[in-house]
């Protein structure tokens, strides 16, 4: 009886082992890669006018994807069921504008690649200038989004304080519906990450502007399900090709985000890397003249 009861609980133990290598192995062993992404995120996954989904963060999937000998499936995801997508399996990665800061102990993140800032935008004749001119205002903001972590963060950094002085904070499960909100006047104010912004005010013309004061700044990283660690390596290691190659500028270029785009050349990272220690080098001299 008990080595039939051992028997059962070593079969069980290798089971439990055999899922958990499969979990990590998802997007490795079966050649596919699974991203969920917003589907109206622009400009980093979108649908386009024909149709097809696209972004920079699509495009250098597909890049990666490329270089394994991959197939991408893009597998639109509503935001606020991400974790539930991730966990489930149902897709291997998030990686569509996902901010990593304050989720790292919830993900397996890869390497940042993106600069980005949580901005307010407003329409041009609002009369808002400032974040205290938020004073009951309503504001839009996406739902699960880490504009709205932010604002109902009370830890250092966060925005609660400023989001207690609006008259109401509404949630949307897209941006494209708030901006046609915006522009109706049924809100104020729009929270929103800056690359949204921008492209969603050259999309639409003139009529609204982003405040010059800034909720916050933060990064942007591909999450995978906490503990898959080799696909992770894979794609970093990928990335950093790309951005060798120059795949990863000529993208930022043609989606007008070069100045947030942190991942850099090899080549290009070394020389920032040297002329910061030879700035360090020339000041330690000019201080050591100083003190004789």
């Amino acid at each position: 009886m008990k080595k039939k009861t051992v028997a059962v609980l070593m079969a069980a133990v290798m089971a439990m082992g055999m899922m958990s290598a499969v979990s990590v192995q998802a997007g490795v062993e079966d050649k596919t890669l699974i991203v969920g992404f917003d589907a109206e995120y622009p400009p980093y996954g979108y649908m386009d006018e024909d149709g097809e989904y696209t972004g920079f963060d699509l495009e250098l999937a597909q890049a990666v994807c490329d270089m394994e000998g991959w197939t991408l499936e893009k597998k639109p995801i509503n935001w606020d069921s991400k974790d539930m997508e991730l966990n489930s399996g149902s897709i291997d990665c998030i990686w569509n504008g996902f901010t990593m800061n304050g989720r790292e102990d919830d993900y397996t993140f890869s390497d940042p690649y993106v600069d980005n800032s949580q901005v307010i935008v407003v329409a041009e004749d609002s009369g808002i200038e400032k974040l205290t001119d938020l004073a009951g205002k309503t504001v839009g903001v996406q739902a699960a989004s880490a504009a709205l972590d932010l604002l109902q963060s009370e830890e250092d950094g966060g925005q609660k304080e400023l989001a207690d002085t609006f008259g109401a904070l509404n949630e949307f499960a897209d941006y494209n519906t708030a901006f046609t909100e915006l522009q109706a006047g049924a809100l104020d104010a729009l929270a929103i990450d800056i690359g949204v912004a921008k492209y969603q005010l050259n999309s639409r013309g003139k009529g609204f502007k982003i405040l010059d004061e800034t909720l916050n700044t933060e990064q942007y990283a591909i999450g995978f399900k906490k503990g898959n660690d080799e696909l992770c390596d894979i794609v970093n290691a990928d990335l950093q090709k790309l951005a060798d190659d120059g795949t990863v500028a000529d993208l930022a270029e043609k989606y007008e985000i070069a100045d947030m785009v942190t991942l850099k050349a090899s080549d290009e990272t070394d020389t920032t890397e040297d002329n910061d220690a030879e700035g360090a080098d020339a000041e330690a001299a000019d201080s050591e003249e100083a003190a004789e």
